[in-house]
């Protein structure tokens, strides 16, 4: 196989080509659910199923099996050794219920504090696999309707203002595998990981509505200062953001020690359906190096390409491709500044951002806006983009030369509809 390379020439490590999923019979000894009284009654099993991932930590390591059927739960936290396996028409369902939620010091929205863990927790691991034909359900549709309800008596809510947990949160760990889930109906963001490394979620179907009842801030993939990290054979339909790259956010969140830069991030083959935004930076992002999405059907989304320019952040992305995409979205390329929850926290001066080295080649596109870009120096500077192989048909081109510096285009062609 020829060799493949990041944006920045880096080549792709062979970790990113191994794709295989191991059998039920290969994650340890097996643990049943039903076995140790997680019934599928309608009551919340916290406590049974925490006291059976303690047990199977202590006993040296295997793997939780959810059988066929529908087993509730609050917040739990697995331990080195024990995985997760979710059987054909197996569900681990999410208690609606904050209550059953813990809080503890986490990470959220660009920030470490007290907080509501997630559905699943995850921290410190190193070898954790999550995987099987079954659905783990967040079981959200109370909480979206109480967000709403509250927005409409203030309308400056924050998601932390209507508290929820997300569906899955893994923390400071390394060689993580979720495959083959339907992970869906979070209550906030559906996957979170934090400072995490060599990350793969493979062939998994991720979900939450945008109708009837809109999900709020339902992000399929929160990626949050991680390194080397695969989304492949995907599907992403959610009322937000698909694949987010975060890192943190404020005036000086470029020298903190708890936020840091997302690298050698590689989506592949997947499908989305809704979504705010296939690939976006932000809105809490310090730095993203060595981006590559590719060979994505897109159904309908509102963004394929989104940077979200913060002028309360210094941010700086970086060698970021997007290549051989096909579909129909609203912008083509959504770059605009994003003030949604700014401060600058006493800083006088707006730190400048940075977007350089990104590619757009090789796609077969139709949408609203093909060049969605505002043009800003004050806060932030555009360079080196090239638009290569494109043929986009767009009701509106919008597109402005001068935007970028040093700007290529190769075989462009914008058909306007």
């Amino acid at each position: 196989m020829a060799k493949e390379f990041f944006p920045d020439q880096t080549p792709i490590d062979d970790w990113f080509y191994d794709v295989t999923v191991p059998g039920l019979s290969e994650l340890g000894k097996q643990y049943v659910l039903t076995d140790y009284q997680i019934l599928d009654d309608g009551k919340v099993h916290t406590r049974e199923l925490q006291r059976l991932i303690d047990t199977v930590h202590e006993n040296g390591g295997g793997v939780i099996v959810v059988p066929r059927g529908t087993y509730r739960t609050g917040s739990v936290f697995f331990k080195q050794g024990v995985n997760l396996y979710v059987s054909e028409g197996g569900t681990l369902l999410g208690s609606d219920d904050i209550s059953d939620y813990e809080i503890r010091m986490t990470r959220i929205e660009g920030e470490t504090c007290p907080y509501f863990t997630g559905l699943i927790n995850a921290d410190g691991m190193d070898g954790f696999t999550m995987c099987g034909p079954g659905t783990i359900d967040g079981n959200g549709l109370k909480s979206w309707k109480a967000f709403w309800l509250r927005r409409t008596w203030n309308p400056e809510c924050t998601n932390k203002d209507e508290q929820r947990p997300r569906l899955i949160y893994l923390s400071n760990s390394k060689n993580v595998l979720v495959a083959g889930l339907r992970l869906q109906n979070s209550q906030f963001w559906t996957n979170h990981i934090y400072k995490c490394d060599h990350v793969k979620y493979l062939n998994c179907h991720i979900y939450s509505p945008a109708a009837p009842v809109k999900a709020p801030s339902t992000d399929a993939l929160d990626i949050d200062a991680c390194t080397d990290v695969l989304v492949k054979n995907c599907y992403m339909e959610v009322n937000d953001d698909a694949v987010v790259l975060k890192g943190g956010k404020g005036p000086w969140a470029d020298t903190a020690e708890e936020n840091g830069a997302n690298e050698r991030i590689l989506v592949e083959d997947c499908v989305y359906g809704f979504c705010h935004g296939c690939l976006t930076c932000g809105s809490e992002s310090v730095h993203n190096r060595n981006i590559l999405i590719r060979r994505i059907r897109v159904e309908t989304g509102n963004n394929l390409l989104w940077l979200k320019m913060r002028p309360d952040t210094p941010q700086l992305y970086e060698y970021i491709t997007v290549e051989g995409v096909s579909g129909r979205m609203r912008n083509f390329l959504n770059i605009n500044p994003w003030t949604q929850f700014f401060d600058l926290k006493g800083r006088k001066d707006i730190p400048l951002s940075i977007a350089r080295q990104i590619q757009m080649k090789n796609c077969t596109c139709e949408c609203d806006t093909f060049f969605n870009v505002k043009t800003d120096e004050s806060q932030y500077h555009l360079s080196d983009f090239t638009f290569e192989h494109l043929k986009v048909r767009a009701r509106n081109n919008g597109f402005t030369e001068d935007a970028v510096e040093g700007l290529v285009l190769k075989d462009v062609l914008v058909e306007e509809i």
